[in-house]
């Protein structure tokens, strides 16, 4: 059992935070794949 003051989450707090780690994801994924493409162009360039 939990404290009697702690808050309790309820199903609304974790489908947010899910698509908050969805679209941290994601973006971290772009960001990968950004600096990846460019890597490969400056090393196809030199």
């Amino acid at each position: 059992m939990g404290r009697p003051g702690a808050p309790k989450r309820n199903e609304n707090e974790t489908d947010s935070l899910k698509g908050t780690l969805v679209s941290v994801l994601l973006l971290g994924a772009f960001i990968v794949v950004t600096w990846l493409a460019v890597f490969y162009l400056f090393l196809e360039r030199s």
